[in-house]
């Protein structure tokens, strides 16, 4: 027989493409473009008070907003997903950022405040489609012995986003004593966005592919084989699950205290380094490059040892004792220190969410990556609102310890929480079940599949309407045989 003319990875009925790298890279361009707008306006917030004449109450909803417009979306968006595709699903955040990006080239006037707003609404909306897409398009393209790798890549984008939001701003726009050559610095910054939102638009137009000819891995291959699955069934699923129930809740936890911190870092640093506008955009940079870095070792390590209750146990725990450390060292106001906790800081945090959407996937398998990835950003999104203002009301009326002191006791029932989830490898037993030469890891048991189609029998006498939808998946089937 000849060979492959490729040298990938291939079975009769399962194989990877190396298209797959450029679905990821596009997916990772449209993430960072987005996320490096979240914190564009609050991390230079003494610039953006000035020029607009507006509170740094009203600096920091430019954040909110991000958070709050997910809350409405993320039922339609998933369901969006779960309908009508991944790259439909694209398509629309790639449109929205777009517009979102030129409405704000409209706003770089004194009085254009509320268009400001308006645009990072837009571009807030487009996170509803972005946020929860890195475990599907991870399960989508990739194998089963690179999908955490490829999750935590598709994160990767987000968080160098991030990390530019906090680079960029600082840099591109001068705290310049007359305001006109602010509003040329802003309009500046505003129109390359723009710009590079649009080409990018174009390319997800024209190169985003839906799915492979051929189902990636054995887990997707038992996927694609199962009934359409009904997207109010597969929320019921999820909500009767204790396991995954409470992921949500330390996952709202995580990301809202990650949300808080960043948000507000300008005004955080600026109580103990008097000019330290750009020392702001430096610390955020290192958080968050840490965090890329924990995220990719964290994607690697899954992907070679599959311990998920481990690691995110270790992490939570970590990511709590830096915190605590952070808070009280900010006093000696020493830059060095600074950049070394906060970066181990970052590390863990950035780690977290790899390990989290991993675990949530393990947790909930057979079910839709982008419904299990909904559910739980809704809840940090939920959180973030009012954590985020929690902790501004506490910095401006109790100061920075007593506020990160708040933050760090959320993280705190966050650890003992993530403790108490039982660790359920539902996609592992399915993996060993259907592929036995390739058995999971020595931990994986049968008792999380059991528990699928415990679920899936009594949703069907529930709600017998839902007929095919809610037939007992074919993965599960494969592992109780």
């Amino acid at each position: 027989m000849a060979a492959p003319a490729h040298p990938e990875k291939s079975s009769p009925k399962y194989r990877v493409y190396r298209r797959r790298w450029i679905m990821l890279a596009l997916f990772m361009a449209f993430g960072f473009m987005s996320t490096s707008q979240w914190v564009q306006y609050s991390i230079i917030a003494n610039i953006v008070m000035r020029y607009y004449n507006v509170s740094s109450y009203a600096v920091d909803w430019t954040s909110i907003l991000f958070m709050a417009v997910y809350i409405p979306l993320v039922f339609p968006a998933t369901y969006f997903f779960d309908k009508l595709g991944l790259r439909k699903g694209l398509l629309v955040g790639v449109a929205l950022m777009a517009v979102g990006t030129w409405i704000k080239c409209g706003s770089a006037e004194p009085s254009r405040y509320a268009v400001t707003l308006t645009g990072q609404t837009f571009v807030g909306m487009s996170q509803a489609f972005l946020l929860s897409v890195p475990p599907h398009i991870a399960s989508t393209w990739f194998g089963s012995d690179e999908v955490s790798t490829a999750c935590s890549l598709g994160i990767l984008g987000l968080q160098l986003g991030v990390a530019a939001s906090f680079l960029a701003p600082s840099m591109m726009v001068g705290n310049h004593e007359n305001l006109d050559d602010v509003g040329r610095d802003l309009a500046r910054m505003f129109y390359i966005v723009a710009g590079v939102c649009t080409a990018l638009l174009l390319l997800t137009a024209f190169l985003f592919q839906e799915k492979p000819p051929l189902p990636p891995s054995v887990e997707a291959l038992l996927h694609k084989g199962q009934s359409k699955t009904d997207f109010r069934a597969s929320l019921r699923r999820l909500f009767r699950s204790r396991n995954f129930l409470a992921l949500m809740i330390t996952y709202g936890f995580n990301l809202s205290v990650f949300n808080a911190f960043s948000t507000l870092l300008n005004q955080l640093i600026l109580i103990y380094f008097a000019e330290g506008q750009e020392l702001a955009g430096r610390v955020g940079l290192v958080f968050v490059t840490s965090g890329m870095i924990g995220s990719v070792i964290c994607g690697v390590f899954l992907d070679k040892t599959h311990r998920f209750r481990e690691s995110i146990v270790a992490i939570y725990v970590l990511s709590t004792a830096l915190l605590l450390v952070l808070t009280f060292i900010m006093a000696l106001k020493s830059e060095l220190l600074v950049y070394l906790v906060g970066g181990a800081f970052g590390t863990f945090m950035g780690g977290y969410m790899t390990v989290s959407f991993e675990y949530g996937v393990e947790l909930t398998y057979p079910e839709c990556e982008s419904t299990m990835a909904g559910m739980l950003l809704l809840s940090s999104q939920v959180m973030s609102v009012f954590i985020t203002m929690l902790y501004g009301w506490l910095l401006n009326e109790a100061g920075d310890v007593w506020a990160n002191v708040a933050l760090t006791a959320f993280m705190a029932a966050g650890t003992v929480i993530t403790a108490l989830i039982r660790p359920d490898l539902r996609r592992q037993a399915a993996h060993a079940a259907a592929a036995p030469d390739s058995p999971a890891p020595a931990h994986t048991t049968l008792a999380g599949a059991e528990a699928a189609a415990t679920d899936a029998d009594a949703d069907a006498e529930a709600d017998p309407a839902d007929g095919e939808a809610d037939a007992l998946p074919e993965a599960v089937k494969l592992v109780q045989a």
